[in-house]
């Protein structure tokens, strides 16, 4: 007979939009601060840097709670060889919308879920975002609405920051916004919590 006691999950981030993400899937979840340092690695690229750091911080709450599924998280994003990070205030926010302009930015976003019994799932997906040709103006208006300081590219797709674009190719609409969530539906149910 199996176990009727849904799993206990924990969220290893301290991220305001994946907690808001993963409440989507109607499970019940606690949230831990991972406490992982987030530096680059030398020659490291976006894409495994994101997926190095998910692991981290699953690896970093899962060690304190090892009977839990543990979800970690890392959004890197990159426009050519230049990372974007979390601009932290406007005048950085202003000058990464101003370099895409009329460009195009990678978001790699990776998940990875550990738990008891050698639970280890991972995943990366990634997001192209194409920016329309942006006014100074218009870039320091937007700035100034949404306040997207805590945002890698210094913009927020669930709010105006859809408006500064020319399209967005995704197989998870989620993925953008931090957390895929199509994968981690299946990675939950994988792992024996009730996803519908």
């Amino acid at each position: 007979m199996p176990d009727p006691t849904p799993p206990r999950v924990i969220l290893a981030s301290t991220s305001p939009y994946r907690r808001e993400l993963l409440a989507r899937l109607g499970v019940a979840f606690e949230v831990l601060a991972p406490e992982v340092e987030e530096s680059p690695r030398p020659q490291e690229l976006p894409v495994d840097r994101a997926l190095r750091l998910a692991v981290a911080k699953a690896q970093a709450v899962a060690q304190r709670h090892p009977s839990a599924l543990v979800l970690g998280s890392d959004q890197v994003a990159a426009a050519g060889s230049e990372v974007l990070d979390k601009p932290g205030d406007a005048d950085r926010a202003c000058a990464q919308l101003a370099t895409l302009s009329g460009a195009r930015a990678r978001f790699h976003t990776a998940c990875a879920l550990l738990g008891p019994g050698g639970i280890r799932l991972t995943h990366v997906d990634t997001t192209t975002v194409h920016f329309r040709t942006l006014r100074a103006e218009e870039i320091e208006r937007y700035v100034t609405q949404d306040r997207p300081f805590d945002c890698a590219g210094g913009f927020k797709v669930e709010a105006l920051g859809v408006a500064l674009l020319e399209s967005v190719e995704s197989e998870d609409p989620t993925a953008l916004v931090g957390l895929p969530l199509i994968w981690v539906a299946q990675a939950l149910r994988q792992a024996g919590c009730a996803v519908p």
